[in-house]
């Protein structure tokens, strides 16, 4: 569901060998040669798809292409090497945000480049959000390819009966786990896992929406602030109150979702397919599916963004991936490589995932909405494919194009990506969380806590 993982040895690493952008770049104007490409999406299937769209754009252009499917466990290894040896890709896909912010702090990155597809793709045809977190000042880091959505799950038979309010605040979210934790059921699954950047993403799916933010403008720790505290207790109390007991993570807290003891979940957007039934290892198992297999899908909700006590605004985590163009790229063809990846082959792009692979550009000059149609249409799932517009109500698919609108993150705009990089290694947040939810410390020792761990991290990458 996440790659952050290896984020924080990428960023070690390139602190000491950023002299790549220097020393390396004698063919960065030569088009002559193969292009490089890697990318995250390193599944068999996805490589097998992508390669049939990258051979039409080899036909259409005479332009090679060596495309690697990177696993995310060795992505930093292989960034060493190729830092160490001078032999950067040209071009990387599926880059999350704090890794791209990483990669342009240590001038990896051809700016220009991006800025060029960008222009000539049309930025009114991105959705302005994704633009804004890709961008540092009036300089486009790369292209933002795609996105994933944390969400709030709910099941909208319980809270109909109840005669409850979809749970959008933390009022809402409180009053109706409460009113559903009974007998073998509880109000709320969420993750308090230690080792688990899934811990931090949920917590900071809650924390943002109470205004709460790991660093301010000028990069001071913030997140031992009142906000930050608020959410803490928050959480503290709802998961002690109405959830299960013990450390939960993404896996248990899906099966307790899926088995029907749960009656709210937080997970990402990549649970639509596993909730509709079409991955045959985690199929849903209700007292009401074994009749009815599509029970839940039919019964469940979503709340994109989410307000706190002192939020001004509701807010969400999300994750938006983008193409890299290299600092020694070939430049003219890696340029129309992305260029034709966001467009005549973005739909495929797309379909690999369609439940993670959000569009986050919408269509072009002509159409503008050609790129959220067609992905509509894409069949999701893995054993079993179906396009999600025919499992869920058009209402609840609508809600994912939209919540880009709302997704936030910790210290990206900040210009904290390194930070945030780190720290997802380091995982302050989650280990916080944990020591919290089992009674070790309270809110204020957690944000305290992570407060000063924070500020270790960012004095040891400065």
């Amino acid at each position: 569901m996440t790659r952050p993982g290896w984020i924080a040895t990428l960023l070690a690493a390139l602190l000491g060998a950023t002299v790549l952008a220097g020393c390396s770049g004698d063919d960065s104007s030569d088009d002559s040669g193969t292009l490089t490409v890697w990318s995250l999406e390193n599944q068999a299937d996805r490589v097998a798809a992508t390669e049939k769209v990258i051979a039409e754009f080899t036909k259409s252009t005479g332009i090679t292409v060596k495309y690697v499917g990177v696993d995310e466990n060795q992505f930093s290894k292989l960034v060493i090497a190729a830092v160490a040896g001078g032999d950067l890709p040209d071009v990387m896909g599926a880059i999350p945000l704090s890794a791209l912010w990483s990669l342009n702090a240590n001038e990896l990155l051809d700016t220009g480049a991006a800025n060029d597809v960008l222009s000539t793709l049309g930025p009114e045809t991105f959705t302005p959000r994704a633009l804004t977190l890709t961008r540092d000042g009036d300089r486009s880091l790369g292209v933002p390819s795609d996105a994933w959505a944390q969400l709030l799950f709910y099941r909208t038979d319980l809270f109909t009966k109840a005669g409850l309010a979809a749970p959008d605040t933390y009022e809402k979210i409180a009053a109706a786990a409460r009113e559903l934790t009974a007998g073998g059921q509880v109000g709320i699954t969420s993750a308090t896992v230690a080792d688990d950047a899934f811990t931090a993403q949920t917590f900071e799916h809650l924390a943002l929406g109470n205004g709460c933010e790991m660093v301010d403008d000028g990069g001071k720790i913030t997140i031992g602030s009142r906000q930050c505290v608020d959410a803490f207790s928050f959480y503290q109390k709802l998961l002690s109150t109405s959830s299960v007991k013990g450390a939960q993570s993404v896996d248990s807290t899906r099966a307790t979702y899926f088995s029907g003891r749960a009656a709210m979940v937080i997970w990402s957007s990549f649970l639509l397919d596993e909730l509709a039934g079409l991955r045959s290892d985690t199929l849903p198992n209700c007292p009401q599916c074994q009749s009815d297999p599509s029970y839940l899908a039919k019964n469940t909700g979503v709340v994109t963004a989410i307000k706190g006590h002192d939020g001004p605004k509701p807010a969400q985590f999300g994750e938006v991936v983008s193409w890299a163009i290299s600092a020694t790229a070939q430049t003219a063809n890696a340029k129309k490589f992305v260029q034709f990846m966001m467009s005549d082959g973005y739909a495929r792009w797309l379909g690999q995932a369609p439940e993670g692979k959000v569009p986050v550009r919408t269509g072009d000059a002509s159409n503008r909405t050609v790129y959220v149609d067609a992905w509509r249409k894409l069949p999701a799932g893995v054993d079993k494919k179906a396009p999600l517009a025919t499992v869920y109500p058009a209402a609840l698919v609508d809600q994912l194009v939209s919540s880009i609108g709302t997704f936030d993150r910790w210290g990206i705009e900040q210009g904290q990506g390194k930070l945030v990089g780190a720290t997802l290694a380091e995982l302050p947040v989650a280990k916080a969380v944990n020591a919290l939810t089992s009674g070790q410390i309270d809110a204020s020792g957690a944000a305290s806590r992570c407060d000063d761990e924070i500020a270790d991290i960012k004095k040891s990458i400065e």
